[in-house]
Order: structure tokens, then C-alpha cells, then sequence
């Protein structure tokens, strides 16, 4: 349980590192993630429409 708490404080403390000495990537990364999951979500709606009609 012990190395579970402390990986999480480790990737805690690299996403603030990361936000804080490159805050132009760590956008960029941000932003993909949200482009990605509108994608999917959008394929989701495209499929679904075509299975109901």
C-alpha cells in the first residue's frame, strides 16, 4: 500500500513539473486527450444512428 502512495505522489509531482517547465506541450497534450474523446464519442453517435435507423 506504502508504494502505491508513493507512486502517486510521484506522478503527481512530474505533471506539476511538467506543467510548470513546459506549459505549451503540457497544452498541447490537453488538448489531444479532449480532441480524442470527441472523436470516439462522435464515432460512438455515428454508430448508434445508423444501428437505430
Amino acid at each position: 500500500m506504502q508504494v502505491k502512495k508513493v507512486l502517486t505522489y510521484v506522478a503527481v509531482a512530474f505533471v506539476i513539473f511538467y506543467l510548470f517547465t513546459r506549459p505549451a506541450e503540457a497544452a498541447d497534450a490537453v488538448n489531444g486527450v479532449f480532441a480524442g474523446i470527441f472523436a470516439g464519442a462522435d464515432r460512438l453517435a455515428v454508430f448508434f444512428s445508423s444501428v437505430l435507423n
